[in-house]
């Protein structure tokens, strides 16, 4: 293990709001599963920036992969998921089939996307670095990390766009939002 990925495994224990979502995530036996996005990058920069845990955090994003694309498996397993928790998390654990992804995303981000083979690969595509890392609580307790473009971004406080793909449509409203809640970040075009 890096010592980024020790700093980022000891972050994520720090945290009592994403150590619950680990927990209670894991006890779904969900396949080929993690959390991801703004639920690790906002834990680390809380960290980094000495604000409490939790800030800025609007959900926990959860990825798994299915290869039975349909609209009721997904659900199914979204219904189950939500079960698992008491509100606040209830509300805030948004859990999506990795595979269903290239069902829906050109329609609702105007951008193509190809089909992965699991979940790891779709950190690939996210927009920056910064946020394609994700983290699973396995069954031995040990917090597995997936981060295809590196640890160095989410720890340099850096936001830059992903350079294997095309810059997000969103890219500016990306940028505002995260600085309104962390100024501290570097913005990198």
């Amino acid at each position: 293990m890096s010592d980024l990925e020790a700093r980022l495994v000891g972050i994520v224990r720090a945290d009592p709001g994403l150590m619950h979502v680990l927990k209670g995530v894991r006890s779904q036996n969900l396949p080929d599963w993690r959390v991801f996005s703004g639920a690790v990058y906002q834990s680390v920069w809380n960290a980094l920036t000495g604000r409490p845990a939790g800030y800025g955090v609007r959900d926990y994003d959860v990825g798994y992969y299915d290869s039975d694309t349909s609209w009721d498996a997904e659900d199914v397993i979204i219904k189950r998921v939500a079960a698992a928790f008491e509100e606040p998390f209830r509300s805030t654990v948004e859990v999506r089939n990795q595979a269903r992804v290239p069902i829906w995303f050109p329609a609702h981000f105007g951008e193509p996307y190809e089909p992965l083979s699991g979940t790891d690969e779709a950190l690939e595509r996210f927009v920056a670095p910064a946020f394609a890392v994700g983290v699973r609580l396995e069954a031995d307790d040990a917090i597995s990390v997936a981060a295809p473009l590196g640890l160095d971004d989410i720890f340099a406080l850096t936001l830059r766009p992903n350079p294997n793909r095309t810059l997000a449509k969103d890219w500016p409203r990306v940028v505002e939002r995260a600085r309104a809640r962390w100024p501290e970040l570097r913005i990198v075009t």
